[in-house]
């Protein structure tokens, strides 16, 4: 779920022009060389031309190319190439837009922050209580026929739940008992737009108060 998404709104800012499918820039650095980028949904293309012979410059990118000109140009191309990622593209914590709601609404509420424990599992998150420290949210992400449905991946939300509740609710389609927590007293849901924030507010402010313990 880490990872960096363009701003629209910055992008135009800073000087980038739409085209229809992306967004591109086209500026003359110190160093007389054209920095033209261009970013769509799919990928970032930087390059560096020379307006004096229309061809591409790519000494810039050769490891052991020497000299006190491509020198200033790795600079130059790094600094403006920074400029651009730090102004348009924000971090994005939660690229689903379910998890990204459930992270403010957590925040807000609670004053909570995501916690990214595993640096294996990069797309998993807890949020724990201040009181005491112990968990009462985890998002992640699994195969979806580890929940014995169909082939893919989803994100997913696990979160306390009362045993004899949990007994009612689970049915193998909406709800199942907690992946990688005790399936006794967690539950697991899908974020994939199966239910909508006002569904899980109160499963999550549940799950908050039993994580206070008696």
């Amino acid at each position: 779920m880490n990872g960096k998404r363009y701003d629209e709104t910055a992008l135009l800012k800073y000087g980038f022009c739409a085209d229809g499918v992306g967004f591109s820039l086209e500026k003359q650095l110190p160093c007389g060389l054209l920095f033209r980028m261009r970013v769509t949904p799919e990928k970032e293309e930087t390059e560096l031309w020379d307006p004096l012979s229309g061809e591409p410059y790519v000494l810039h990118r050769v490891e052991d190319a020497a000299g006190e000109f491509v020198g200033r140009v790795r600079e130059e191309f790094a600094r403006e190439t920074e400029r651009i990622r730090s102004a348009c593209f924000p971090e994005v914590l939660f690229p689903e837009a379910a998890a990204a709601q459930l992270a403010d609404y957590l925040l807000k509420t609670y004053g909570d922050e995501p916690e990214f424990l595993w640096e294996q599992y990069p797309d998993y998150a807890i949020w724990r209580r201040k009181d005491n420290r112990k968990w009462y949210a985890l998002v992640g992400r699994v195969e979806r026929k580890k929940l014995g449905l169909e082939s893919g991946d989803t994100p997913i939300l696990d979160f306390r739940m009362e045993p004899a509740e949990l007994d009612r609710l689970v049915d193998g389609a909406k709800f199942f008992r907690g992946w990688h927590m005790n399936k006794k007293h967690w539950c697991t849901v899908l974020l994939d737009g199966s239910f909508s924030m006002g569904e899980l507010v109160p499963l999550l402010e549940k799950s908050y108060r039993l994580a206070a313990g008696k």
